[in-house]
């Protein structure tokens, strides 16, 4: 367990209704705000961007990232 007893999808909790960003297997970067997620790490994020290398960004809108192709997600 981690620190406290607490579950590691407890970070993600905490972040819910901020901002995240995702690192993708395809090696893309999706930050939005966090709206709900699952225990697969299925991500529904609202006002999501797709984060090009050079910080460009890409509007999506409203997105689920399903979570096989999440390697990690953290606050933003």
């Amino acid at each position: 367990m981690g620190e406290n007893g607490k579950r590691p999808l407890d970070a993600l909790e905490k972040a819910r209704g901020n901002r995240v960003i995702a690192n993708l297997k395809n090696g893309e970067k999706i930050a939005g705000k966090l709206v709900a997620f699952d225990l697969h790490l299925n991500l529904w994020l609202e006002n999501a961007e797709k984060v090009g290398e050079e910080g460009n960004k890409t509007r999506l809108g409203t997105i689920v990232v399903r979570g096989d192709n999440v390697i990690f997600a953290s606050p933003e």
